[in-house]
């Protein structure tokens, strides 16, 4: 990324001017690590330790300036050079990446993923697609002992320490490493020393080898550490440390590395990527911006560093026409769709303060409501009449409704109104999960029972917690958002997903936004729709706006239905926007005018109005050069297009 970009980050250094590194907290990454952590290396560098994924994060969202990267996130962050001689890797089993199940595989229906990992579920799915005769169903569950609840009809991938945990215990296992092997002949990488162009000089790199160096030599140490520790067999331990993992990066690495990237990059699973050193002596080639938008107009699956380049480089036309390739790719039909529903906020109660927001009220304030039955019933029975088939659901976190209240409320709305309920963001889930101390997954079931049929993406805003602490540091961290969305999927629950940006927030962390949300599709292939805005700013919130405009949020749109190649549809954004950008964003990667407007109180709060209505939205769908058709939250089409 951009010297720009790099500067707009958090710092990559401690306050004793170290260097922060972000290693991984797995028993093969302690020979690497563990010497960083002693002098002379500690008075250069600051270890943070996490699961891969977590140290991903932190590279990508600099808060390290050097991460032990998992080499399937270096391909979805782009522009990431690797530092020679050091990486996990293996050349034959690993131990510690295994595919297990209690069937054949061929019999196996679900295949249970690890979140952790993005690099072993990539693997998983290339080596397991080889093998079976069918496309099993993909199952990808937050980092845990995915085989301790392994039912006869699923094959679970167990990865570091917990997958030497269960060595054997299965009468069917795929060592990854050695299927790799089998398949290629050469090694494969899981994780290696990595950064940003520039941010690793040759003293950098010559340190960490270094501390290699000693890490390997303190290998039987470690060993009867982690024995001690962890009541794990000495020799096995050892054995793992000496015979399974290799830490070394070189010539035939790199060829096993490419050839996985090669692999992952034509299954559509990793964007195209070259390998490339720290040390190596020739420029990276770059592709022309030219090819590049011809690239994201053909669909290819762009790098975050890609996305970056083209949100910075190519012009609003070609963006324009670049999404619009994609829309049409995606819906060739030329329908765009609308739905009548009606969006009701129910409070304005609201105990997490949002610098950005005019529409809430704290607790106890004059001016805070919670509608009655009979005024909700009075907007509601309005949509009915008007031929709708949802109502969108949301309001601020009021510590006074408990999850009884809106079990109530959704059964009462049901069985009165009989309309979708599109209802409560991940933020009021997540409340009423913390108000009522029940995990959210009992929350998400128990609301589904009463009547909940999708979950809309509000409270996102950008999903880069240096962010959201500027703007909102009493909502949930992006993982928690995530998290909601992961668990609402896997009940079967679909949403949306969502961008409010031109607050804090710079280009790249909108990139690192849209990219959270493609990781997280690929999992579980629950988001409908995308739709993203400007922050409308009101004198008396406590920020000011930053970024916003017509053209900007034209280039948003365009480049985010380029780099969401997962994600069905997106929406044009006309109630911040107004009708006539509206018009024009469906030729900038929209397929969905959104929704009728019967009202609308939080943008509204801030001063912008816009409403139209079914025979408007229509008409302006026509002028588009569209046919336009009604649809309900799954996209069905409720009206043939016309």
């Amino acid at each position: 990324m951009t010297a720009a970009a790099r500067r707009v980050g958090p710092r990559d250094v401690d306050a004793d001017g170290r260097i922060v590194v972000a290693g991984v907290s797995y028993l093969n990454s302690r020979p690497i690590l563990d010497a960083l952590e002693r002098a002379p290396f500690s008075d250069r560098f600051v270890v943070r330790r996490a699961v891969p994924a977590e140290a991903a994060r932190m590279l990508a969202e600099q808060e390290a300036r050097v991460a032990l990267v998992p080499v399937a996130a270096a391909a979805t962050i782009g522009g990431i050079e690797l530092v020679r001689g050091v990486a996990i890797a293996t050349r034959g089993p690993v131990r510690s990446v295994l595919l297990v199940s209690k069937r054949p595989f061929d019999e196996v229906d679900t295949v249970l993923l690890d979140a952790s990992s993005r690099t072993s579920v990539v693997l998983a799915r290339l080596v397991l697609g080889r093998r079976l005769r069918r496309a099993p169903r993909w199952v990808v569950r937050a980092h845990g002992d995915l085989a301790r609840t392994l039912d006869d009809g699923a094959a679970a991938l167990v990865i570091g320490d917990p997958a030497l945990q269960v060595e054997g215990l299965f009468p069917h296992q795929i060592d990854l490493g050695e299927a790799w092997l089998d398949w290629t002949g050469l090694p494969f990488v899981f994780a290696a020393w990595g950064g940003r162009r520039g941010a690793i000089d040759a003293s950098g790199g010559d340190a960490l080898r270094r501390a290699l160096a000693l890490g390997l030599a303190d290998r039987a140490a470690i060993a009867a550490d982690h024995a001690a520790r962890t009541g794990a067999d000495v020799a096995s331990t050892l054995a793992y440390l000496t015979d399974a993992i290799r830490f070394d990066l070189g010539d035939d690495e790199r060829l096993g590395l490419q050839r996985f990237y090669d692999e992952a990059h034509a299954a559509g699973l990793l964007p195209r990527t070259q390998v490339r050193f720290q040390d190596d002596p020739a420029p990276a080639p770059r592709a022309t911006l030219a090819t590049l938008v011809q690239r994201a107009a053909d669909g290819e699956r762009l790098s975050g560093d890609e996305a970056l380049r083209l949100g910075t480089e190519a012009s609003l036309f070609d963006l324009g026409v670049a999404a619009d390739a994609v829309r049409r790719r995606k819906h060739p039909l030329g329908v765009v769709t609308y739905i009548v529903d009606r969006n009701v906020n129910y409070t304005n109660v609201c105990t997490t303060s949002c610098r950005f927001c005019a529409f809430y009220r704290p607790v106890g304030h004059p001016e805070g409501y919670v509608l009655t039955r009979e005024q909700l019933g009075i907007k509601l029975q309005e949509v009915v009449d008007a031929g709708g088939v949802q109502i969108l659901l949301q309001g601020g976190l009021n510590p006074e409704l408990p999850l009884t209240w809106y079990e109530d409320l959704f059964r009462w709305m049901k069985a009165t109104y009989r309309l979708g309920l599109h209802a409560l963001s991940p933020e009021e889930i997540l409340h009423l999960a913390q108000l009522e101390g029940l995990p959210v997954t009992e929350v998400l079931v128990r609301l589904r029972a009463a009547g909940l049929d999708s979950v809309p993406g509000g409270g996102a805003e950008i999903l880069v917690d240096r962010v959201r602490r500027r703007i909102a540091k009493a909502k949930c961290t992006s993982a928690e958002w995530l998290e909601v969305m992961r668990t609402a999927h896997h009940l079967g629950l679909r949403s949306s997903a969502t961008m409010m940006y031109g607050t804090t927030d710079h280009l790249l962390d909108r990139v690192l936004h849209l990219l959270k949300i493609r990781d997280l599709q690929d999992e579980t292939g629950g988001f409908t729709a995308f739709f993203c805005w400007d922050y409308q700013h009101e004198q008396g919130t406590r920020i000011e706006a930053g970024d916003g405009g017509t053209a900007l949020y034209l280039r948003m749109q365009a480049l985010a239905r380029i780099v969401l190649d997962n994600v069905p549809h997106v929406g044009a954004s006309w109630v911040t926007q107004g009708p006539d950008v509206g018009e024009v964003a469906l030729r900038f990667g929209a397929d969905d005018f959104g929704s009728v407007m019967f009202e609308e109180n939080v943008v509204s709060s801030a001063g912008t109005t816009f409403g139209i209505d079914a025979t408007h939205i229509e008409r302006r769908i026509r002028a588009a050069g569209f046919r336009a058709a009604r649809r309900n939250v799954a996209y069905d089409w409720l009206t043939e297009p016309a």
